[in-house]
């Protein structure tokens, strides 16, 4: 039978809905099997600034951690990051902020950003990083059971005091008074001198604090230092790694030697330091967030402390000084700055 042209339409239509009700289920079909790509959020808070000093090191190191645990910035992570230039007025309400955003984690660097956030809020998990002392500053019962909401990584710069003083004496046999530089604000610091007097109490070496809140008032802690015959100072960290150059460069002025726990302190200019390394910490921190983000709780993450340590010496400060580098300290260095 010969078929008319308008049956030939007829028949070419009913194919093609033929074909596209056969394809259609295929289409919906893969569509739906896509997976929707799940963006965890999170919130960072740092008392010091970023832009000009070590903290976007810092902060790059912890992005990198959690790359490598396979988020991505823009793509399946988002930070809110707030940094406070080293004021501390404005933590707390950074803080809040980051708490009101609903974030599913705060990173927060060092001590006095974890106090902030543990005091806007007891319900989102806290990663802190870098804070001397969690148990003494209230913010975990204790390492190997936090309890709370807040776990991460402990410095345990006092717990290296006698290594201070050990490496002290070496450069400058005969030392009879340290000066510690701290901000008495600052719960960490408090704990360090302690721990230095602790230390110093068996060489029977005098310790002399010395205190400043703000930058304009480095100069006369420095030299505070020097009137009370202080032959070296232990530099804090805190807002104190702000001004590392400026330190560094009051230290050899006053003919300090002078020692931190932090290695960035012996890169501007410092005599030494002896310390985990703060980059390889932050880094570490991204740990603690994946495994929050996986449904961990805070409370059962035991807090890490650091297994590595390292000595650092600017040679060329201890030439300003007048110093030598003796051979038993050469041979437990790790890094020699010339």
């Amino acid at each position: 039978m010969r078929m008319t042209r308008p049956d030939l339409i007829s028949l070419s239509i009913a194919l093609i809905l033929l074909v596209g009700c056969a394809l259609a289920p295929l289409s919906l079909f893969a569509q739906d099997k896509s997976p929707t790509l799940k963006v965890s959020h999170i919130g960072y808070l740092t008392y010091r600034g970023g832009g000009t000093d070590s903290q976007d090191e810092i902060y790059a190191a912890f992005v990198q951690g959690m790359r490598d645990l396979g988020y991505i910035v823009g793509k399946n992570l988002v930070i809110e990051r707030r940094s406070a230039g080293g004021r501390a007025d404005l933590l707390a309400a950074m803080a809040v902020e980051l708490a009101s955003l609903k974030v599913e984690a705060i990173v927060a660097v060092a001590t006095q950003s974890t106090a902030a956030a543990q005091k806007a809020t007891n319900t989102i998990p806290i990663v802190m990083a870098g804070v001397a002392d969690p148990v003494g500053s209230g913010f975990v019962r204790s390492l190997a059971r936090p309890g709370g909401n807040i776990t991460g990584l402990s410095s345990v710069t006092s717990d290296l005091s006698e290594k201070h003083l050990e490496a002290l004496l070496s450069m400058r046999p005969g030392l009879k008074r340290i000066a510690v530089l701290m901000d008495p604000s600052n719960s960490g610091h408090i704990v360090v001198r302690k721990s230095i007097e602790a230390a110093a109490a068996k060489p029977i070496i005098g310790v002399v604090p010395i205190e400043a809140r703000t930058r304009e008032e480095l100069p006369q802690a420095l030299a505070k230092a020097s009137r009370e015959n202080a032959g070296a100072v232990f530099v804090n960290g805190g807002f104190f790694n702000l001004h590392l150059n400026q330190i560094a460069e009051l230290a050899v002025k006053h003919k300090l030697a002078s020692i931190s726990a932090f290695r960035e302190f012996t890169e501007a200019g410092g005599l030494m330091s002896y310390g985990q390394n703060l980059l390889d910490s932050y880094r570490r921190a991204a740990t603690y967030v994946d495994k929050i983000l996986k449904g961990s709780k805070p409370a059962d993450l035991p807090v890490e402390q650091p297994t590595k340590f390292e000595l650092v010496v600017n040679g060329k400060t201890a030439t300003a000084l007048g110093l030598k580098v003796p051979q038993e300290l050469l041979v437990r260095v790790d890094k020699v700055i010339e």
